[in-house]
C-alpha cells in the first residue's frame, strides 16, 4: 500500500449494501490518494424466464425462428441489464465525487466475482467489498456466501464493510505475532490510510513468554510511525476476546490476518475468520 497509481478497487451488486461500500472505498481512496473504480460484475448467462412453453413438435422453420426469437430476447434483457448497471454505477459515481474523490471510474465485467478480482490484483491497493450482498436481500445470511472464496483468491489488503459505515476514529489490529500480522503492522506504519488515528493493538489467546517480545516489536513500530498506542494482552479465545474488546472499546475498525488455513480445515472445523467477522460488526481490514 505505498504506489499511488495503484487503484482502490470496489465490488458492488445493486443491493442497498452498495452505498455502504461506496463510503467506505471513497474514504481509503482520499486517505491514500489513489485512484478509485466501481467494478460491477454481471451474469454471463442471465436467465431470461418468459414462462412461455416452447415445448412440443415443431417444423425446421419455427425451430428457427424460435431460436431467433429466444437470441433476441436474450440479447435485448442483456442490453437492459447493462443499462441498469450503467445507471447503478453512474450514482455511485456521483456518491464518490460527493465524498471528494475526484474521479472515480466504474466498469462492468461478464463473468465471476473471485476469477475477476484475480485478474486485476496486480493493479490494486485495496480492495472493497461487502460482508454481504444482492442475495442477502432475500436470505438470512450473516455473511455473504462471496466473501471467503473472494479473499482466499487474492493477496492484497480487503476491506470489508457491514451496514454502515463512518471514518474511522479508533481502530484495533488484532495481532497474534505471526507473519501476516507482522506484515500488517509494517504495512500500517507505512500507509496514510490509517494515519493520526488512535490504536488498540491486542494479542489474545494463550499466553507465552513470546507475547510481551512481540507486542513490544508491534507498539514499536507504530509508534515510530506516529500512532498513538494502546497494546494489551489478553487471555481467553481469541474470536470472543476481539469481539468484546471492539464492542467496549468503542472500535470503529478491525484489521486481521485472514483464513490462514485451507479449504479442508474450514470444513472440518469453524473458521476463526467468519466467527470474528460474524460477531464483530464493524469494517474489518483483511490480510492474506
Amino acid at each position: 500500500m505505498t504506489t499511488n497509481e495503484k487503484k482502490v478497487l470496489a465490488c458492488v451488486d445493486r443491493s442497498h449494501f452498495a452505498n455502504t461500500i461506496a463510503d467506505a472505498a471513497a474514504w481509503a481512496a482520499s486517505r491514500m490518494n489513489s485512484p478509485l473504480e466501481f467494478l460491477h460484475i454481471l451474469d454471463r448467462h442471465p436467465e431470461i424466464g418468459s414462462g412461455e412453453d416452447h415445448s412440443g413438435a415443431i417444423g425446421f422453420d419455427a425451430q428457427e425462428h424460435l431460436l431467433k426469437e429466444l437470441a433476441d430476447k436474450d440479447a435485448e434483457k442483456t442490453k437492459a441489464m447493462r443499462e441498469a448497471g450503467r445507471l447503478f454505477l453512474n450514482g455511485l459515481r456521483e456518491r464518490a465525487i460527493a465524498a471528494g474523490v475526484p474521479a472515480p471510474d466504474t466498469r462492468q465485467r461478464y463473468g465471476h466475482l473471485e476469477e475477476s478480482l484475480a485478474e486485476q490484483e496486480a493493479g490494486v491497493r485495496l480492495f472493497v467489498l461487502g460482508r454481504r450482498g444482492e442475495s442477502a436481500e432475500t436470505t438470512q445470511r450473516d455473511l455473504g456466501r462471496n466473501v471467503e472464496t473472494v479473499v482466499r483468491a487474492l493477496h492484497k489488503p480487503i476491506l470489508t464493510v457491514t451496514e454502515t459505515f463512518k471514518a474511522p476514529e479508533r481502530f484495533m489490529i488484532a495481532f497474534d505475532g505471526g507473519e501476516v500480522t507482522r506484515r500488517g503492522v509494517e504495512m500500517v506504519a507505512a500507509s496514510p490510510l490509517l494515519k493520526g488515528i488512535p490504536c488498540q493493538l491486542l494479542m489474545a489467546g494463550k499466553a507465552s513468554q513470546d507475547n510481551p517480545k512481540k507486542m513490544d516489536w508491534a507498539s514499536n513500530t507504530l509508534q515510530a510511525a506516529g500512532f498513538a498506542v494502546e497494546a494489551n494482552i489478553l487471555p481467553g479465545d481469541p474470536e470472543t476476546v476481539i469481539a468484546r474488546q471492539v464492542r467496549e472499546q468503542g472500535i470503529d475498525l478491525l484489521l486481521m490476518g485472514a483464513f490462514n488455513h485451507s479449504w479442508l480445515r474450514s470444513l472440518l472445523y469453524r473458521s476463526p475468520t467468519n466467527e470474528v467477522l460474524r460477531s464483530a460488526t464493524v469494517p474489518t481490514l483483511l490480510l492474506r
